[in-house]
């Protein structure tokens, strides 16, 4: 079982940009951009806000996520356990013979950044624009203050949550699209 130990911002558009330029000013390497489809699946045990199973599309790569959130603050523990999915419809097709049905969908853009061991995410939904850092509890302190931005707001709600309270119904799916135009992938 793997630990995911992440916290999370919500981010204003004068934060972001304050946040990717002391990304810069602090050395931090920016690994890429993605642009993100994420399908949560319900079924047997799944319980949205507890536990997930995420089959999340970049592209034609896909992957397979379990997570489960223990209770925590701020800075959120959790196990996560993922692997590769070659074939996407295939996995989807799989899911479904298993009695797992789409439940939630939210679309994501995705700035990835390192800074030593932690990972920093520059992320926006329709819903907004977010901040994660991810390492450990130490790691995450430490890029906080040097990051130096005082007054972030710490969103403690998951992706799923936020797309539960701000989606829109489509049939049994609760969906959180971009519009077509805004779907690519910029820097």
């Amino acid at each position: 079982m793997a630990l995911e130990i992440e916290k999370k911002y919500r981010l204003t558009k004068r934060q972001r940009a304050s946040v990717l330029q002391r990304l810069t000013e602090i050395g931090a390497s920016l690994l890429g951009a993605e642009f993100e489809v994420n399908t949560l699946y319900s079924g047997a045990e799944l319980e949205v806000g507890k536990s997930i199973l995420r089959l999340r599309r970049v592209g034609d790569k896909a992957t397979l996520t379990y997570k489960e959130r223990f209770p925590g603050g701020a800075i959120k523990y959790q196990r996560e356990d993922e692997t590769v999915v070659n074939d996407p419809n295939a996995m989807k097709k799989i899911l479904g013979a298993l009695g797992f049905k789409p439940s939630l969908l939210y679309e994501k853009r995705r700035e990835t950044w390192t800074l030593g061991k932690i990972e920093i995410v520059i992320d926006e939904l329709p819903f907004g624009l977010f901040m994660e850092i991810e390492g450990s509890e130490k790691g995450i302190r430490s890029t906080e203050r040097k990051i130096g931005l005082k007054d972030l707001k710490v969103e403690p709600l998951t992706y799923p949550q936020l797309t539960l309270k701000h989606g829109q119904r489509k049939g049994k799916v609760i969906e959180s699209r971009f519009t077509r135009a805004r779907r690519k992938v910029r820097l």
